[in-house]
């Protein structure tokens, strides 16, 4: 067996998300029905660096398979995998993952951004990934309100809890801008992202944009040690997993270390 890369992009728009569900159509499952179809084989699992929600896209997604020796090393395993797919699924790079490489525990960082357009004048109808308001958006103020979220901390507030998982998260990026369209982008880096978080951060943001809430208030739901029923999530389609950093290949392993160690904030409970 060997391990390969997958380097991938996507339409989220007809996928229930990333991972695979009985009888729906994921992008786990469509890509894992093409690995199989390629191999002659039952379908080998793909493990992925961050599972977009169901809606969510992708431009820098990256995965790992393990395969046969002949389909692994096989000069023409992008083109085939590519020729098996539906088009809103493609494979941008394919090729022997260095030792110790887990697209998931490896990965230093995940890079989302959200895209909106706020003006009937930067409304594109032919774009799937943007989100569109009909009331402007005060980007000083969106761009207030992310400081205090930057950093260390317990982001129970803005993610759904999943039975012994943590809800501490490193953001080491957090801010927005308007692109030379005129769209506004939120960008969004951090170690990982709990379920439904970037969009639970832009959901309160929205609310500090249109004026409705003060810039602190998306820092001070940090204080909370659950789900803030007061943030709307934002919808899914804004969102794009962008880009996914490793460290040199020397170092893969000793990442994984630190990904998988015990979480904890200063005078809290430890957890994963």
């Amino acid at each position: 067996m060997g391990r390969v890369r997958l380097d991938l992009a996507y339409d989220g728009t007809d996928f229930i998300g990333w991972a695979c569900q009985p009888g729906r159509r994921t992008v786990q499952g469509v890509l894992q029905e093409a690995l199989g179809v390629l191999t002659r084989a039952d379908p080998p699992r793909v493990s992925v660096a961050g599972r977009t929600d169901s809606g969510v896209h992708a431009r820098g997604q990256v995965a790992h398979v393990d395969l046969p020796s002949a389909a692994a090393e096989d000069p023409l395993l992008l083109r085939r995998l590519n020729g098996l797919l539906p088009p809103d699924v493609r494979v941008r790079r394919a090729g022997a993952a260095p030792a110790g490489f887990d697209a998931r525990f490896s990965a230093l960082s995940r890079t989302y951004r959200y895209r909106i357009a706020d003006g009937p004048e930067v409304v594109d109808p032919l774009r799937r990934d943007v989100l569109s308001r009909t009331r402007p958006l005060d980007l000083a103020a969106l761009r207030a309100a992310c400081v205090r979220l930057l950093g260390e901390h317990d982001f129970a507030a803005y993610c759904r809890r999943r039975e012994g998982a943590t809800t501490i998260r490193r953001l080491l990026e957090l801010d927005w801008e308007r692109d030379a369209g005129g769209l506004l982008v939120m960008t969004a880096r951090a170690d990982a992202f709990c379920h439904s978080m970037v969009r639970s951060l832009v959901g309160a943001m929205l609310a500090v944009g249109e004026g409705r809430r003060e810039p602190d208030w998306p820092g001070s739901l940090l204080t909370l040690d659950r789900r803030a029923g007061e943030v709307v999530v934002a919808p899914p389609h804004g969102l794009v997993l962008e880009h996914v950093a490793y460290p040199p290949d020397n170092e893969l392993r000793a990442r994984q270390d630190v990904t998988r160690a015990v979480r904890v904030l200063p005078g809290g409970e430890a957890t994963r």
